[in-house]
C-alpha cells in the first residue's frame, strides 16, 4: 500500500491567516489544506490522513478546543498545534492537558511554526507506524491455535519447557514444537522480541 504524503491542515476562521501560512508550507513544499471552520474541516475529515492540524483557539461557531474534543472523542491521534492570541494562554494550556502538541501564541516567528509542524509530522508518522505494527502482531496472534496462545502465554511468564510439559500434560518435544510454531508465526527472531511483542500489546491480550 502506498504511502501517503504528511498534509498540514490549517484550520482558522481569519481568510488572510488561512492563505498567509498556505502559501509559507507550499513554499517549503509542505501539501496543505486550510479550513475557514471547524465544522469544515470536521466534515472533509479523514483519519488514514498523516500530517498535523494547525488550529486557531478562537473561531465561531465550534472553537478550537470543542474541535479538539469532538477529534479525541473520534480517536483521531493527528497532532494539533493550536495557534493563540495573547489573552488565550490559560486555553491553550487546556488544550495541551487534553493532548494538544504544542501551541504558539501570535505573533510568531514563520520557522517557529515550520519546526513545530516537522515535529508534529514526524511523531504522527511514527504513530501510525507503531499502530500499524501492533495491528500486524494482532493479526499473527490470531493465527495461533488455543494451545499455540497458551504455550505462548506461558512463556511471556518465563516458564521453562519442563515445567510447561508438566502444567500441560504434553511432552517437552511436544511443547519445544509449539514453540518453534509460535516463533513463526510470530515472526520473532527471538524470544525477548517475542516477549516484547506481548508485553507492548499488553499481556491481557492472551486471555482474550
Amino acid at each position: 500500500m502506498k504511502e501517503r504524503t504528511p498534509t498540514v491542515f490549517v484550520v482558522d476562521d481569519d481568510e488572510a491567516v488561512r492563505s498567509s501560512l498556505r502559501l509559507l508550507l507550499k513554499s517549503v513544499g509542505l501539501p496543505a489544506s486550510a479550513y475557514g471552520t471547524a465544522q469544515e474541516f470536521l466534515k472533509a475529515y479523514d483519519p488514514e490522513q498523516p500530517g498535523c492540524i494547525v488550529l486557531d483557539v478562537r473561531m465561531p461557531g465550534m472553537s478550537g478546543l470543542e474541535m479538539q474534543h469532538e477529534l479525541n472523542l473520534r480517536g483521531a491521534i493527528i497532532p494539533v498545534i493550536f495557534i493563540t492570541g495573547h489573552g488565550d494562554i490559560p486555553m491553550a494550556v487546556e488544550a495541551m492537558q487534553h493532548g494538544a502538541f504544542d501551541f504558539l501564541q501570535k505573533p510568531f516567528r514563520d520557522q517557529d511554526l515550520l519546526d513545530r509542524i516537522q515535529r508534529a509530522t514526524t511523531r504522527d508518522c511514527a504513530n501510525r507506524a507503531e499502530l500499524h505494527e501492533r495491528d500486524r502482531i494482532r493479526e499473527r496472534l490470531a493465527s495461533l491455535t488455543p494451545r499455540e496462545r497458551e504455550v505462548l502465554r506461558l512463556v511471556t511468564h518465563g516458564k521453562a519447557n519442563k515445567v510447561m510439559a508438566a502444567e500441560l500434560g504434553v511432552s517437552q518435544r511436544t511443547i519445544e514444537i509449539h514453540r518453534a510454531r509460535v516463533m513463526e508465526k510470530m515472526a520473532a527472531a527471538s524470544l525477548a522480541q517475542l516477549v516484547r511483542m506481548v508485553m507492548d500489546l499488553g499481556p491481557a491480550i492472551l486471555d482474550q
